[in-house]
């Protein structure tokens, strides 16, 4: 195909300014994908207070209340496939795309998907996924194993094995890693004045546990970690970062927050805890301030940004042997990697670390070189243009 340019019809539930995995990754390769040269067009669910069309950074963004996921979860939604199909193709009317690629599309609705390719064989248009998790769910077998994608962008070694593993094709699965800003991620040499931001944390040595607030993501056994090394390590803090706006189809968070709310009055560790909503900034701000940063995830994490970020700043990072974290973290190297819910371990490495500032160096500055040479956002764009080529060139109507 060359280096035309083209046009990308890219489908999620969320995009900023909801938060999450998936729609920070989109955050960061729309914008580099426009720079050059693609146009792009988003289509997902409404926001309340945000215009219906809007621009971010050159992507064009049309919110529809088809694609509000916590309505769609829902048996009683309403939602019909007419209407997913009126809205899909008003969209693909308005943005003429080269390619649909959907992201997280092989979960939660059959209506959504079986719309999806029917408009796209009518359009004649190629659809690529982007699996950024697995389930263990017949709905995940049919909609990635026996739905017509085109390609399938798996963004770890581990959720492509899991993607083979049902029965789609391997040379139609293309592992992308995410990439991030190594410039908006790293290592300040003076952070002294960050503390007129965060005052709790002054004087205070920080593990930073940067994933979302929930169980699945290991936030109790960050707290039960962090309540061994305080018994070792003084003026002790364990930062848990949340998110005001954040997709959440199950609507889990509040019955896990209370969870661990409880696990703190029982551990009385509230004077040891800083818990808050941070943006993509004051995330890199936190970075700077921890000592170690910690995802002890107890769900089969396909992959994880936060591991990206922390290493861009020079942490260290200690991670759970969940899903494709093992690919990036690797022991003794940048990290460590523990077993999963051991708490006693995660303590220890952590301890280790913040009483070894030689060896949290070494871990910091390899973690920093090895994004920036291997999970850069100019990579990740890089790649993922050619799997749109490639597919464009496969394509037969």
């Amino acid at each position: 195909m060359g280096s035309r340019s083209m046009t990308i019809a890219q489908l999620h539930w969320g995009f900023p300014p909801t938060i999450g995995g998936v729609e920070t990754h989109m955050s960061i390769l729309l914008p580099e994908l426009v720079a050059r040269g693609h146009r792009q067009w988003v289509f997902t669910s409404t926001v309340e207070g945000v215009d219906k069309r809007m621009n971010f950074h050159g992507v064009e963004v049309i919110h529809s209340s088809v694609m509000d996921l916590s309505r769609v979860a829902r048996t009683d939604s309403g939602i019909t496939e007419e209407q997913v199909a009126k809205e899909l193709k008003a969209f693909l009317n308005l943005a003429k795309p080269d390619i649909i690629h959907a992201h997280n599309m092989h979960y939660f609705t059959r209506t959504h998907a079986t719309v999806l390719a029917e408009v796209a064989k009518e359009k004649g248009i190629p659809i690529i996924l982007t699996a950024h998790n697995v389930w263990n769910e017949n709905i995940f077998l049919e909609l990635t194993a026996k739905f017509p994608w085109d390609h399938i962008i798996a963004v770890s070694h581990f959720i492509k094995k899991e993607i083979t593993g049902i029965g789609f094709p391997n040379e139609r699965v293309t592992v992308v890693h995410h990439g991030i800003d190594t410039d908006k991620f790293q290592p300040l040499t003076e952070v002294e004045h960050l503390y007129d931001k965060y005052p709790r944390l002054k004087g205070k040595r920080v593990i930073f546990h940067p994933a979302r607030i929930s169980l699945g993501k290991g936030g109790d056994i960050s707290i039960k970690a962090a309540n061994i090394v305080r018994k070792y390590i003084d003026n002790t803090i364990l930062v848990l970062a949340g998110s005001g706006n954040i997709i959440d189809w199950d609507q889990h968070m509040d019955g896990d927050m209370e969870f661990m709310s409880e696990l703190i009055r029982i551990l009385d560790m509230q004077d040891h805890m800083y818990i808050d909503s941070f943006s993509i900034d004051q995330m890199a701000e936190l970075y700077n301030l921890a000592e170690v940063c910690i995802y002890p995830s107890t769900a089969l994490e396909p992959f994880g940004l936060t591991m990206l970020e922390a290493q861009a700043t020079e942490k260290p990072m200690v991670v759970s042997r969940a899903g494709g974290m093992p690919e990036i973290i690797l022991d003794d190297i940048n990290g460590y990697v523990v077993p999963i819910r051991d708490y006693e371990t995660l303590a220890h490495r952590t301890i280790m670390l913040m009483q070894d500032k030689v060896l949290s160096r070494r871990l910091g500055k390899t973690g920093r070189h090895n994004v920036c040479m291997h999970f850069n956002k100019e990579m990740m764009t890089a790649a993922t243009i050619e799997v749109y080529q490639e597919t464009l060139a496969n394509y037969k109507k």
